[in-house]
């Protein structure tokens, strides 16, 4: 059977492609798609035990059987009722808090917690090169449309555990960055600022980082260096909509 192999951050680097079609045997599984990964680019062979792979935009486990045609993403660890609302989005232009804010506001609302990340100059690159000053840019890249997917499930989790929350925007901006450009906004909107806002808007920053594939690349005067976690996920993170189909099947 034919799938279609997506790479992504240091998986692309290593492969020297971005994009590719594999042929695998019929039921074939994530460990086997590895190993064969591993025999036809050992460049990657390094990096492949502890990839993160999904299949069809979502996380996949080493006995997971592939299905014909199937879009398989490969990469490194990374980021209600009718009246709430939830706004996910990932972007390349600029990100404008306050028309994200006024999304997920409405007469209800008292209270709007934001929280906006912002390209530091001083990062892991530049205490590297510390004579050559400051990192000069960060450049974001994600896997677009799962990152979507898992957007929404941070915000579907938000909800489970703070209901009192009506309102949640998620953006991430990719791209090439300057120091001092806002990166990622989660805000959160609720009736009081005892809403729970606060520890909504924690946690949804928090699990981003955790499950959503972002990664940032340092670019300084002295180079280049792609940056992630070293969160591997786990059963519990895979999204309602795939722990129901795997239930089915069984």
């Amino acid at each position: 059977m034919n799938v279609k192999i997506l790479f992504f951050a240091t998986m692309k680097d290593k492969s020297g492609t971005d994009l590719m079609p594999l042929e695998l045997s019929d039921n074939a599984s994530v460990a086997d798609l590895k190993t064969v990964l591993g025999e036809q680019m050992p460049a990657l062979e390094t990096s492949l035990p502890t990839a993160v792979v999904s299949v069809n935009r979502e996380f996949a486990f080493p006995e997971d059987q592939i299905p014909p045609d199937a879009e398989v993403g490969i990469f490194p660890p990374v980021s209600g009722g009718q009246k709430q609302t939830t706004m996910v989005e990932v972007r390349t232009d600029p990100i404008n808090i306050d028309e994200l804010t006024k999304q997920i506001v409405d007469l209800t609302t008292g209270a709007v917690c934001v929280f906006s990340g912002i390209v530091r100059a001083h990062t892991k690159q530049s205490k590297a090169y510390q004579h050559a000053g400051y990192t000069k840019h960060l450049e974001y890249e994600a896997y677009v449309p799962m990152a979507k997917k898992k957007m929404r499930q941070v915000s579907d989790e938000i909800r489970a555990n703070w209901p009192q929350v009506t309102g949640i925007s998620i953006v991430q901006r990719i791209g090439i960055l300057d120091p001092g450009t806002p990166t990622v906004v989660i805000a959160c909107a609720g009736s009081h600022r005892d809403s729970c806002i606060f520890e909504a808007a924690r946690y949804g920053i928090d699990r981003l980082k955790e499950i959503v594939p972002i990664w940032k690349k340092e670019i300084g005067p002295e180079g280049t260096s792609w940056v992630h976690g070293k969160y591997q996920p786990t059963v519990n993170d895979q999204g309602q909509s795939f722990a129901s189909m795997v239930q089915k099947k069984q």
